[in-house]
């Protein structure tokens, strides 16, 4: 595990960091109660619903409860009332009605009085069908009469020794390896303090074993030796250091607020907890809001929080990119931190994701080196450092530094002489003589790519950035984006305030090579997270189209934007339609707005429109009381028509998006990973 397990993968192309320092493990805040957070219900919900202690909402009683008490109670009344005197006179007619057709004088009396009680029960069903369905008999009930019976009792009777050992047996979090045969590992978990990242850390691993009984006995023999540190993370680390009490880690869901109670939010969503989980994080996120909205402190922090605590517990790895400043967590959350432009770094970059095909890296790298504007010259970049690339690999066994790139791209007499001899000597000068002689050919032209981009490389070979790219060995180890099939927690630190465009590269290049990596990954047992605080220089084309892929490779991406406007227009649509879930914050721009409305489309709403007409019924009476209130009050009796309707409207318009939402708000749509959609919520995030 860690990322001494990917040294194996390609030990020529990247040295992997040693796995850090274990990191302390902070005092319990307060004592945590196992046995009721593990046996707590968790009801099956539509997404984005936080289903610990979620409690089921009756759409139908949610529409009573819209109805005040007192006209609930005298609606209740008076349906009361005139039901008893329809009971009355339907019995009295109904006994009429028997006698003059000679039902009861010609029967015995015990037939009687069963016609009679028959005719009684009939009536009072039919009353109380038709009357407590009018007054709302049902919703009395259960808003007054219940509360007030559940007050009279006073005590309950115990419970039988049956009933108390299965309450206890339900409260018991090892009960599976109790009747699996590994009561003594059970035994040993029940004298520690076990908290929630080690219980569904050792769950998950007694779900390994379950799959094969010959790993029981190693299962066993774990947990009696370390307890509740079995099967630890490669770091040792069991939970992280200021963490929030927002997290359900049995299913990996994260609460980042309240769903408001406004028509505008579905029924089931109203007033209930709102979460994400890697079921709609797979789908990926995009999130647009200006600066200061919370987009970093309510949703980027929180769910690099979640995936960080998800890695500890053995089920998913994070990858967090970010400005040095921002506030993504502090350094103990992580394994691999990584700030290039900062000498006290410990870790460095692999600029070509320790790829195993030379063309694929120099592929993702030129474009990454690349600006916006000369995106149109991407073929021709990527064919040039392809011709550079793949020899030097061929003749090394490693990928070329920057310096070493920079010097081949622009034409360096000693460097190309160097690559000559070790193709040669590698015996491959005939497979790549074709390339080089096409480079010599395009050198020294105007068009010539190998220029721009020894140019655009320049800007990494600077002092600032000595060893954090070096490939050979002597600089720091390289992190490389192909581990991402162990639990790993990696934060990259941009220099956006020294270096802004190294930092805009870079993260262009980070975001391609795990878009890349996830979508090749082997084991996809674990779900690979990426948050970027600030994407706006990290997508292009091929990126957009790489973000659909993941949905079936069990990874997601959360991306922030301050502005749509900061992407080129063509590739806003495209975004929109690769990611599942969308977030718009207080204060988006209206044309962002517009392309929110287009992308939640309309919905169908009962419209009531009221028309008011001068009143001319009637005869010489009533025209003339009419005159008369006219010259007394000064005002025209008018008639009143009211028309419903049911019409297209749009779920939120961008006026509504860019005007109408409160500080602190969201409105967040979701897809998940089956397909399952839910329309735009408006979310409170300050809960």
């Amino acid at each position: 595990m860690g990322l001494d397990g990917a040294r194996s993968h390609d030990e020529r192309t990247t040295a992997t960091p040693r796995t850090p320092m274990p990191h302390p493990r902070p005092p319990a805040r307060v004592p945590f109660d196992l046995a009721a957070w593990a046996s707590a219900p968790r009801p099956e919900a539509d997404p984005g619903v936080f289903r610990q202690d979620h409690r089921q909402l009756d759409p139908d009683r949610a529409e009573a409860a819209k109805v005040p008490t007192w006209p609930l109670l005298l609606r209740a009344g008076l349906n009361a009332v005139v039901g008893w005197l329809a009971y009355v006179y339907g019995v009295e007619v109904a006994k009429y009605g028997t006698t003059f057709i000679g039902v009861l004088p010609t029967r015995s009396a015990f037939v009687a009085i069963s016609v009679v009680l028959t005719l009684n029960v009939l009536v009072a069903g039919i009353v109380i069908k038709v009357f407590g369905r009018m007054g709302r008999w049902p919703e009395v009930w259960r808003r007054y009469a219940l509360p007030l019976l559940s007050r009279t009792v006073t005590e309950e009777a115990p419970a039988t020794e049956e009933e108390q050992s299965e309450a206890a047996r339900q409260r018991d979090p090892w009960t599976v390896l109790r009747q699996g045969g590994a009561a003594v590992a059970a035994g040993r978990l029940d004298g520690e303090a076990v908290g929630d990242v080690d219980y569904v850390r050792i769950r998950r691993a007694w779900e390994s074993a379950q799959a094969d009984p010959a790993f029981l006995p190693a299962f066993v023999e774990q947990v009696s030796l370390r307890g509740a540190a079995a099967f630890a993370h490669p770091s040792e680390a069991r939970e992280l250091p200021g963490r929030a009490e927002r997290h359900d880690l049995l299913l990996g869901q994260v609460r980042l607020g309240t769903a408001q109670d406004v028509p505008k939010n579905p029924l089931t969503h109203r007033s209930a907890g709102f979460a994400l989980d890697p079921v709609v994080l797979g789908t990926s996120l995009l999130a647009v809001g200006p600066a200061g909205t919370g987009k970093t402190a309510r949703l980027a922090r929180p769910v690099a929080e979640a995936l960080c605590l998800q890695a500890l517990a053995g089920t998913a790895c994070a990858v967090v990119i970010g400005a040095t400043d921002a506030d993504l967590g502090p350094d103990a959350w992580y394994d691999v931190v990584i700030a290039p432009g900062d000498p006290a770094s410990r870790y460095g970059l692999d600029l070509y994701g320790a790829a195993q095909d030379p063309d694929e890296a120099a592929a993702r790298l030129a474009e990454a080196l690349l600006p916006d504007e000369l995106t149109a010259r991407a073929e021709t970049a990527r064919t040039a450092l392809q011709q550079m690339v793949g020899p030097f690999h061929a003749a090394f066994g490693r990928y070329p530094g920057v310096r070493e790139l920079r010097a081949l791209l622009a034409g360096d007499p000693e460097s190309l002489e160097a690559l000559v001899k070790g193709l040669r000597a590698a015996g491959r000068l005939g497979s790549f003589e074709r390339d080089l002689e096409h480079r010599e050919h395009q050198r020294g032209r105007a068009d010539d790519p190998g220029a721009l981009l020894a140019d655009r490389l320049a800007l990494l070979d600077r002092p600032a950035f000595e060893g954090a790219f070096a490939t050979d060995g002597t600089g720091r180890p390289p992190f490389a984006m192909r581990v991402l099939d162990h639990p790993l927690r990696v934060r990259v630190k941009l220099p956006e305030r020294s270096h802004p465009e190294v930092a805009r590269m870079l993260s262009r290049l980070l975001v391609g090579q795990f878009v890349q990596a996830a979508g090749s990954r082997g084991d996809r047992s674990l779900f690979a997270g990426l948050v970027v605080d600030d994407a706006s220089a990290a997508l292009d084309a091929g990126i957009v189209r790489g973000l659909q892929r993941l949905r079936g490779a069990n990874a997601g991406v959360v991306l922030l934007l301050r502005t749509l406007v900061d992407l080129p227009e063509a590739l806003r649509a495209p975004l929109f339609g690769a990611v599942g879930c969308r977030a718009a914050f207080p204060g988006i721009a209206p044309w962002d707005g517009r392309l929110f409305s287009e992308a939640w489309g309309t919905h169908l709403v009962r419209e009531t429109a009221v028309t008011l007409a001068p009143d001319t019924s009637g005869g010489i009476v009533r025209r003339a009381g009419r005159l008369g209130r006219k010259a007394l009050s000064g005002t025209t009796a008018q008639t009143e028509s009211v028309t419903t309707r049911e019409v297209e409207r749009l779920r939120w318009s961008p006026s509504d998006l860019a005007h109408a939402l409160p500080a602190g708000h969201a409105v967040v749509s979701l897809t998940a990973v089956s397909g399952e959609q839910v329309p735009p919520l408006l979310v409170d995030l300050r809960g």
